[in-house]
């Protein structure tokens, strides 16, 4: 199944390589550094088992470094068409990752945020789709992020009726 060695050797182009998917899952995560819950956010009605804020930073880091992880796994079998489709999925999740809170907290939009986040897990789950032949460890090592969206999207959508007249969205 997997075409990933199960000891991952380390030279100067991989570790690289690790940093560049690092660094753009940081670019991912960027919006949400930048478009903060705020004010507006505090105000609106949240349903009694949102987790508090202060765990919403430490959950993303350790999926964001796991994202990372899955993509480079993928891309050192790179070479074949399959890892380029899956790759490109990869970059498809990641885009959408970065513009729900652009479009929650920057536009106040949660009903479009909404929408978004079903597309983010959908895009989750074609790149869990597309990694899993191609190494199964890059494959199970989203299913925590697509767990944690589909708790997300379950908050966003709640958020957004319990807020319907205020975000008229």
């Amino acid at each position: 199944m997997s075409r990933t060695p199960h000891i991952v050797e380390m030279n100067v182009d991989s570790a690289i390589s690790l940093l560049l998917f690092l660094l753009a899952c940081s670019a991912a995560a960027a919006p949400g550094l930048i478009f903060r819950p705020g004010r507006w956010y505090r105000a609106l009605a949240k349903p009694s088992w949102r987790p508090p804020d202060r765990h919403f930073g430490p959950v993303w880091s350790v999926l964001y470094i796991s994202i990372a992880l899955s993509g480079w796994l993928v891309w050192r079998q790179s070479g074949t068409a399959e890892t380029g489709f899956a790759l490109t999925v990869y970059a498809l999740q990641l885009v959408l990752n970065g513009l729900w809170s652009t479009v929650f907290f920057g536009l106040r939009r949660p009903g479009l945020a909404f929408v978004e986040i079903v597309c983010l897990w959908l895009s989750i789950l074609a790149t869990i789709a597309t990694f899993y032949p191609i190494d199964t460890i890059a494959a199970y090592l989203l299913v925590p992020y697509a767990a944690w969206v589909t708790f997300a999207a379950a908050l966003n959508f709640r958020v957004w009726r319990l807020n319907a007249a205020e975000t008229s969205n």
